[in-house]
């Protein structure tokens, strides 16, 4: 009789220690959904355009993932991933860049599963789509710096849209801002202001460009490059240290059009910028008043005649002179008769 349960106490002792096994190894497990290590990324990189095709990688994620799904969004040109919206069918892990892209940022989302869940994570573009055009500018390039012998002047590139690269020329104008020509050898972004600019302006052309084409845009001019005074002024403050007013000559006013032409030299024993202010008086209108600061030398300025001052009779345009010490030179004036 003993002989004959011994068989069966074992089966039981055995199925009790595999039992004991299998609940150690549910009680050890616990939900794990994805957990993102490694952020996604959009191959190619650098600036896309319409008609690009563009993808995200999956990135890296703990507790094996089963699955990877996807989803496209457009989002606001400026901030990250602002006002992002879904766009419709786009869930595949590539996508065709189209014209409804332009002048937004796309985002690529992941979603990694597994069998205990799911958890995402993006890639963005670093800037807007840009179509596929030609750069297009918004606000003009401008040229920094004093135009005087021996400064550096520096292009900045203004506003665009779609550009790529830039290349710059520099270019000299006569004493009215005309016949611009091209100075040789000066495609930099800074230019420096040598003896044979002295008494012209000095403008540069931006060209903007991109894979599609390319586009120029010129900035204002300078005024009037002026020699460097630094030693004379240096000798005459020595010689007298008495500050005296600024001087101020009205070489001519003409109208043209809708439009006011003046030209004018002042200058200063300061060797400092001057502040020249301007004022238009006229009958029956009240007077307007605006201010130039410029340096030592010959200049033109232009502004548009307000509509008080159509009307028929004579306007006056007055021009006077301040220093750095608030000393004023005395006024000038011309006038133009407005029929």
């Amino acid at each position: 009789m003993l002989r004959s349960r011994w068989p069966r106490v074992a089966w039981g002792l055995a199925i009790l220690v595999l039992t004991g096994s299998i609940s150690a190894s549910a009680l050890a497990r616990s939900s794990a959904a994805p957990v993102q290590q490694g952020n996604p990324t959009l191959q190619p990189g650098g600036q896309s355009y319409v008609g690009d095709k563009i993808s995200v990688s999956n990135g890296n994620w703990a507790n094996s993932p089963t699955k990877f799904t996807f989803q496209w969004q457009r989002c606001d040109p400026t901030g990250d991933r602002q006002h992002c919206v879904p766009i419709t069918g786009a869930t595949s892990q590539s996508y065709t860049l189209v014209k409804a892209d332009a002048n937004h940022k796309l985002d690529g989302v992941v979603t990694a599963t597994n069998a205990d869940g799911s958890a995402s994570a993006d890639a963005s573009t670093a800037s807007p789509v840009f179509d596929n055009v030609p750069p297009v500018n918004v606000n003009r390039p401008t040229v920094t710096g004093t135009p005087s012998v021996g400064n550096t002047l520096t292009a900045e590139n203004g506003t665009w849209r779609g550009a790529a690269s830039f290349r710059y020329q520099w270019q000299q104008c006569d004493q009215n801002g005309n016949n611009c020509v091209s100075v040789s050898g000066a495609n930099g972004k800074t230019f420096g202001v040598a003896s044979a600019n002295v008494n012209h302006g000095l403008q540069v052309v931006v060209t903007a460009s991109n894979k599609f084409g390319s586009h120029n845009a010129t900035s204002d001019k300078t005024p009037l490059v002026v020699a460097n005074t630094s030693t004379t002024v240096v000798t005459t403050t020595v010689q007298s240290p008495v500050n005296r007013a600024p001087s101020i000559r009205f070489i001519s006013l003409k109208r043209i059009g809708p439009r006011l032409y003046a030209r004018f030299r002042t200058c200063d024993d300061s060797g400092v910028r001057i502040k020249v202010i301007a004022r238009d008086t006229k009958a029956r209108a009240v007077a307007y008043q605006r201010g130039y600061s410029v340096f030592c030398g010959t200049y033109s300025r232009n502004w548009k005649l307000l509509q008080r001052f159509r009307h028929p009779g004579r306007l006056v345009v007055t021009l006077r002179a301040r220093d750095n010490t608030g000393r004023m030179s005395r006024i000038v004036s011309k006038g133009v008769r407005i029929s």
